[in-house]
C-alpha cells in the first residue's frame, strides 16, 4: 500500500473542531508540520499554555480520527504550548547553600517563580549527556554509562533524545517496532538489561528527519511520558549534540537530575563544550561533570602513547569552572569495534581497563546524583529569560 501524504491527513484533521468548537484545526493554523512515515503519523497541536489540560480531548479526536485513515497504523500527537514572554526584569541574584558544590548549587525559588517540572512515574533520576558538538563519541558514552550505572547495581533506562540521528538502535543491537500496550503507552525495547527507546525504532534508518521545534518537543515528551519505563533508578538521556530546542524541552519539561558533559581534549572541541556548559547552568540544571573522550590513544603493537588530540583539556576546564571531572576514556579500537557490533565493552569485556574506567565514571556520576538529591535547598530547573 503506498504511503498515506501529508495532504490526506490534514483533510482529516479538519473535521477536528478547534478551541470553543471555532472553526477546525487546520484552517486555525493550530497544526505543526506532519511527518509520516512506516505507516505512522506524527505532529503536534499548539494551544494556550493554561488550557493545555482542558484541550486534551481535542488531541485524542485528532489521533483518532488519523488513525482511522486507511494506511495509517499509529499516529503520535502531543499538544505543544505557546507561552508569551514574561515582560523583561532584572535577574534575580540566588544566594549559594553554604557548602554546596559548584554548578549544583540552586538558591530559594522565589514567590510565584515557575512549578515543578512533573518527573516520570517509576524513575527516580534523569541524567542527560550533551556535548557542544557532533562526532565527540557522545552517544558511544552515553551506552557505556548507561551499562556501567546498571553493572554497579542501579536500575537503569536509556533515551535517545537525537531526533536527527539516532543512534542506539545499532549501538545496542537492538531491532524491531516498540508495542503498545495498555492506552497510549508503548513498552520500550531491552537488551544488556537496559530498558531503551529511540526514535530510530519507529522510523526506517535511511529517512531524514525534518522537523521543526515543536515537533521535537512533541517527540521528545511522549518518548519520556508515555513510555513504560517501570521502576528505574536512573534514565540516562543522550542528548543531541549542540544547544537547540531537545536541550531546551528537557530543561523546561523535565526535572533533570543534571548534565554530563562529554568533550574531546583540543581547543574546538572544548569552546562547543563551553556553550552546552553555559546553557544548562543558564537553565539551572546541575552539571554532574565532564568527561575527556578520546583522551589518549595508546598503540596496541608498541604500547606507546599518542596523545592525538592533545591531552588534559577537559580536566582544565573543569578545574577551570568548577566542576567535577569524571574521568579520561583513551581512544581505542575495541570501543570502535564493539559500538559499530552493537555489543558495548562494558557488557562484551566487562573486566577490560575500557570497563573499569566506564564503571568509575558511573560511580562518580551517582555520587554527584546522590549529592543534589541530599541538597534539600535545591529548587527545581527554572527557566529564566532575558
Amino acid at each position: 500500500m503506498p504511503e498515506v501524504s501529508r495532504d490526506v491527513v490534514l483533510d482529516k484533521l479538519r473535521t477536528v473542531r478547534g478551541p470553543d468548537m471555532e472553526g477546525n484545526i487546520v484552517e486555525l493554523g493550530l497544526v505543526s508540520d506532519v511527518f509520516i512515515s512506516d505507516g505512522k503519523a506524527y505532529f503536534s497541536i499548539t494551544v494556550p499554555a493554561d488550557r493545555a489540560k482542558e484541550l486534551e480531548p481535542m488531541r485524542a479526536a485528532a489521533e483518532r480520527v488519523v488513525r482511522e485513515i486507511p494506511g495509517i497504523s499509529a499516529a503520535m500527537v502531543a499538544l505543544t504550548a505557546d507561552r508569551k514572554a514574561a515582560p523583561a526584569a532584572a535577574p534575580v541574584q540566588r544566594p549559594q547553600p553554604a557548602g554546596a558544590h559548584a554548578g549544583h548549587a540552586h538558591g530559594q525559588r522565589p514567590a510565584g517563580g515557575a512549578p515543578a517540572k512533573a518527573g516520570i512515574p517509576g524513575v527516580g533520576a534523569i541524567i542527560a549527556v550533551a556535548s557542544g558538538k557532533g562526532g565527540v563519541g557522545k552517544s558511544t558514552t552515553s551506552v557505556n554509562l548507561a551499562l556501567a550505572l546498571k553493572a554497579n547495581g542501579l536500575k537503569v533506562g536509556l533515551l535517545d533524545a537525537d531526533i536527527y540521528g539516532p543512534s542506539m538502535p545499532r549501538l545496542l543491537k537492538i531491532s524491531g517496532r516498540p508495542q503498545q500496550i495498555e492506552g497510549r503507552m508503548i513498552r520500550p525495547m531491552e537488551n544488556y538489561g537496559l530498558k531503551v527507546m529511540s526514535m530510530g525504532f519507529l522510523v526506517d534508518e535511511e529517512v531524514a528527519m525534518i522537523w521543526r521545534g515543536p515537533m521535537i518537543q512533541s517527540a521528545l515528551l511522549q518518548m519520556l511520558r508515555e513510555v513504560a519505563w517501570g521502576d528505574l533508578d536512573v534514565l540516562v538521556v543522550d542528548m543531541p549534540p549542540g544547544t537547540g530546542d531537545a536541550q531546551l524541552t528537557m530543561a523546561q519539561q523535565v526535572p533533570l537530575a543534571g548534565a554530563v558533559i562529554v568533550s574531546t581534549p583540543q581547543d574546538l572541541a572544548l569552546i562547543d563544550a563551553r556553550k552546552g556548559l553555559a546553557m544548562f547552568r543558564k537553565v539551572e540544571v546541575p552539571v554532574l561533570g565532564i568527561i575527556e573522550n578520546m583522551s589518549y590513544f595508546v598503540a596496541p603493537d608498541t604500547g606507546k602513547r599518542y596523545d592525538i588530540f592533545g591531552h588534559g583539556g577537559a580536566r582544565k576546564e573543569a578545574e577551570r569552572i568548577g566542576v567535577p571531572f569524571l574521568g579520561e576514556v583513551p581512544l581505542t579500537m575495541g570501543i570502535r569495534e564493539t559500538s559499530d557490533a552493537g555489543t558495548p565493552l562494558v557488557v562484551s569485556d566487562p573486566e577490560g581497563e575500557i570497563a573499569r574506567i566506564y564503571r568509575e565514571i558511573a560511580t562518580k556520576v551517582w555520587r554527584e546524583v546522590s549529592a543534589a538529591r541530599d541538597d534539600k535547598s535545591r529548587a527545581m530547573p527554572n527557566i529564566v529569560f532575558e
